[in-house]
């Protein structure tokens, strides 16, 4: 994922907890913020302590990279997305966290129909 695609500053992600809305199934939580004139998108990912040691924790925010970049088509651009993972995905398989991560976008209304896999 290319630099001007993510999200790292401490007051960029709290920008986008206080302003934007929340959306979330077992899996994931995901904050979208809209931001009109933003020439794509932006995404942040957290994961929590409670998930595991350090490795574990990279290991799932590389992930969730992962699932940004491969859809990164499927999403509206001129948003920002903070995306954080819950305790479940540490049983899901790449497959499973995939569908999870469309359904939770799917909720927040920011899946685009057109690009349907």
């Amino acid at each position: 994922m290319k630099k001007e695609y993510r999200i790292k500053k401490s007051e960029e992600f709290s920008a986008v907890f206080q302003n934007g809305t929340s959306y979330a199934n077992q899996q994931f939580v995901v904050y979208v913020l809209d931001k009109p004139g933003q020439p794509h998108l932006r995404a942040g990912f957290t994961v929590g302590k409670k998930l595991g040691n350090a490795v574990t924790r990279n290991q799932m925010k590389r992930k969730m990279r992962e699932l940004v970049r491969i859809h990164q088509t499927h999403l509206h651009p001129e948003k920002d997305y903070v995306l954080i993972a819950r305790k479940p995905v540490l049983q899901l398989s790449f497959q499973q966290l995939e569908r999870s991560f469309i359904h939770v976008m799917k909720r927040a209304k920011v899946w685009n129909h057109e690009n349907e896999i």
